[in-house]
């Protein structure tokens, strides 16, 4: 292996949770850097969702539908593949899905990672690993700073647990199989809200917005008072992959650990007001309402930000699209959709767009 990555082209790379939002538009990405793609993963987790609409499967080496709990398929699939990095999207995302099925939650995000890391232990192609988990992992204190990678982990409900476990089940395999000089470099990555076009999953602020707006009926908002760090998907995605060139690269060292992927500042933003300047972008049509049983729904954090200046110094990662251009990039996404646009083609040119767009 040369000393430093000559750029994606040809590498062979495994994507986990490829047929997902995230993971779909990071096979896009993958494939305009020229890589050869192989997934993992069960099926689309909705109808419609974007790995169909945008055709994913054209751009992929192999496919794979089964269960990442199932540790010997996930073993196959890598050996089989035998690639040189990983991102390992694949997960239980919703919290309101881990209150209602916390064991599948558990069984899911901790022994699927597990069965992940170890897969890449035993297949020696395999020299950068992308562990993705959420923001969430942290002990939500519910104070005004924004967390730092050291900052306890924690877990108030069983999907945030259930993501620091994989936390914490990464580190353990990092320190005990991972620190040789010749072994792969392993890292994790934990991002803020993301949002773009091609979002159809429940329980999540945007598609809900957007599906009601197109329906002609009101949005109900769960908890709109709650901030969330808010970011297009290209954000943390562009991320995991300059994480991925580093822990590729021979000639530098330290670059196995845990990284924040998050906003500026202003996109930090409360449920509510994200909601109505969603509605303002689409149009007259678009209604917001508080949902009145807001004191009987289950905890959720109040207050949630990320201090991105690890990755922002030693990654020189920047956010490049703020909260308002993240939304106007999201609606003219649902809004091709609805004229019957490619969404290939149109996935590809916001890609590009974001590419091109200055750091700030």
């Amino acid at each position: 292996m040369s000393k430093a990555p000559q750029g994606w082209r040809g590498r062979k790379v495994f994507v986990t949770g490829h047929t997902g939002f995230k993971g779909t538009w990071l096979c896009h990405w993958l494939h305009r850097l020229g890589c050869e793609i192989h997934g993992f993963a069960l099926s689309p987790p909705s109808e419609p969702n974007m790995f169909s609409v945008t055709h994913v499967p054209s751009l992929l080496a192999s496919d794979a539908r089964v269960d990442l709990r199932d540790a010997g398929a996930v073993a196959s699939a890598v050996h089989t593949a035998a690639p040189q990095v990983v991102f390992h999207l694949a997960a239980q995302s919703l919290v309101r899905e881990g209150y209602r099925d916390p064991l599948d939650t558990f069984a899911t995000n901790v022994s699927g990672t597990a069965n992940v890391l170890e897969a890449a232990r035993q297949t020696p192609s395999v020299r950068a690993v992308v562990i993705v988990t959420t923001d969430k992992v942290y002990e939500n204190r519910e104070w005004l700073h924004p967390y730092r990678e050291a900052d306890p982990l924690g877990g108030y409900d069983p999907y945030s647990a259930s993501k620091a476990a994989a936390e914490i089940v990464t580190a353990s395999y990092r320190s005990s199989y991972f620190g040789k000089p010749d072994s792969a470099q392993i890292a994790t990555a934990r991002a803020g809200n993301v949002i773009g076009g091609g979002d159809w999953a429940k329980d999540r602020l945007i598609p809900d917005c957007l599906a009601a707006f197109a329906a002609g009926k009101p949005v109900q908002l769960r908890y709109p008072n709650s901030v969330r760090p808010w970011q297009h998907v290209l954000e943390p995605l562009s991320g995991y992959i300059a994480l991925a060139e580093k822990l590729l690269d021979e000639t530098v060292t330290g670059f196995d650990r845990a990284w924040n992927f998050g906003p500026d500042a202003a996109g930090d933003a409360e449920v509510g007001a994200v909601a109505k300047l969603a509605g303002k972008m689409w149009g007259p049509a678009a209604d917001v309402q508080f949902d009145v049983t807001d004191g009987q729904l289950p905890h959720e954090a109040g207050l949630l930000r990320l201090d991105s200046t690890l990755a922002r110094v030693s990654l020189h990662w920047t956010p490049r699209w703020n909260l308002r251009t993240a939304i106007e990039q999201t609606i003219a996404w649902q809004r091709a959709w609805h004229r019957g646009d490619d969404m290939t083609a149109v996935t590809g040119a916001q890609i590009e767009a974001y590419s091109a767009a200055p750091a700030p």
